[in-house]
């Protein structure tokens, strides 16, 4: 796992960083495995909107995660650049491999503890305790996502649930029969 550098540390840490919907993410580059082309996803009835589905790689299920629709934004078109970046997170005690949806990858950065602010009490699309704080990378920050805290089990099962609670489409009614033209008895 890859832990927050401490103060004072020296110590640096590299970080892979993402686009999602013009905002420029990163996460801990121990964590991330691959990263490969979009390909189809296969939807999986009943899962919350943030879980795309899951897709084959080289012979096992890997659910895909869209942190962009987790984090509330509207779906984007899938591009020639669409990619899924494979992580390890820590669901529940167990190493579990989980794909995310991006929409570009960008570069690997390295940042040490000087290079790493505290996240914003506002102004993010993510909640606090999902970021572990802010990469400054020249004239610009990166928002780095703790992993383990936004893929916990507990905030699936979360997003299952809030998925359930939505109020059920009312049933549509079927059109009434029209009235038979005269002469056609």
């Amino acid at each position: 796992m890859n832990q927050p550098i401490e103060p004072g540390s020296g110590g640096r840490s590299s970080y892979l960083s993402f686009m999602l919907a013009g905002e420029e993410y990163a996460v801990g580059l121990l964590r991330v495995r691959e990263i490969i082309e979009y390909r189809p996803v296969t939807r999986v009835p009943g899962m919350p909107a943030a879980v795309q589905g899951v897709i084959n790689l080289r012979g096992s299920v890997v659910p895909v995660v869209d942190l962009a629709v987790k984090f509330g934004l509207p779906a984007r078109p899938i591009t020639r650049w669409s990619c899924f970046v494979i992580v390890e997170v820590s669901l529940d005690g167990q190493q579990t491999v989980l794909g995310l949806l991006c929409d570009t990858v960008r570069e690997v950065l390295e940042l040490g503890a000087d290079d790493i602010e505290p996240p914003p009490a506002f102004g993010t699309r993510v909640r606090l305790e999902f970021l572990r704080g802010m990469g400054r990378h020249g004239d610009t920050f990166i928002l780095l996502l703790d992993l383990d805290r936004l893929l916990s089990l507990e905030e699936l099962l979360r997003l299952t649930t809030a998925a359930e609670e939505l109020p059920a489409a009312a049933p549509v009614a079927a059109p009434a029969p029209l009235p038979e033209a005269p002469g056609n008895r």
